[in-house]
């Protein structure tokens, strides 16, 4: 009897506390930002160098992931910002991440194929994930295509859906097409009830914020909202065990 497909977890976390959750309840990999509001931006290098060093002391390989991301908004970069996008890959390689998350978009809302490129070349061998921007292009499978040859690893979609369950069908059609050329992670509302159907399409990874948001400290006009996000250990165990259950 054949071995199930094995489909891996990835958690967005935003500081060293859901590192560590990530890690103790069996994500696969995280991928490390700040700014999930936005959609996430490139986190600081104090919060990289601490996330390698938590996925080091657990003996963890292929862990940490980071974001390149340096702005919210659309995904056309000048000169300056993909200098900065470089820069960022190149400190996050040298500190011992094990992949990026990019993504470039050229004028007419086609992948950028010079500047992700740059970024893979960059990369040196890491793990290449291009992120959701993806789901704005018009031709997901030609896109596909385009990345694998140009060397990324991954693409993170939603199947062009608000949420990925709704994506399911494009999701489906991606994966058949990259096949072996090209992991596709299911992302973008991803609930745990949803794991199942997800893995179903064909998907080689799901991705989850497992958010939850409390209150901090009283704060002011200039600290901003006393809210802030921390990472589930709950959502992210009950993730891993829905996973679990769909190989099995």
């Amino acid at each position: 009897m054949p071995e199930p497909r094995r489909t891996a977890v990835e958690i967005a976390v935003q500081d060293v506390a859901g590192v560590r959750v990530a890690l103790a309840e069996g994500a696969d990999r995280i991928e490390l930002c700040v700014a999930l509001g936005l959609g996430g931006l490139t986190p600081s290098a104090g919060l990289v160098r601490a996330a390698v060093a938590e996925a080091r002391e657990d003996g963890r390989a292929g862990f940490v992931h980071v974001l390149v991301r340096p702005r919210g908004g659309g995904f056309v970069y000048d000169s300056d910002e993909l200098d900065t996008i470089v820069a960022d890959i190149r400190f996050a390689r040298e500190a011992g991440a094990d992949g990026v998350v990019i993504g470039a978009l050229d004028e007419v809302g086609r992948v950028d194929r010079e500047a992700v490129g740059r970024f893979v070349a960059e990369a040196g061998g890491l793990d290449v994930t291009f992120h959701r921007a993806f789901d704005t292009l018009p031709d997901p499978l030609g896109a596909a295509d385009a990345l694998a040859e140009l060397g990324v690893a991954r693409v993170l979609t939603s199947g062009g859906a608000a949420r990925s369950i709704d994506g399911a069908d494009g999701l489906r059609a991606l994966a058949q097409r990259a096949v072996g050329r090209l992991q596709v992670m299911a992302g973008g509302g991803v609930r745990v009830q949803d794991i199942h159907a997800l893995i179903a399409a064909g998907v080689d990874a799901v991705h989850l914020s497992a958010r939850e948001t409390v209150s901090g400290a009283t704060s002011g006009p200039g600290g901003g909202d006393a809210a802030y996000d921390i990472t589930d250990p709950i959502t992210v165990r009950e993730a891993v065990a829905a996973v679990r259950d769909a190989r099995s």
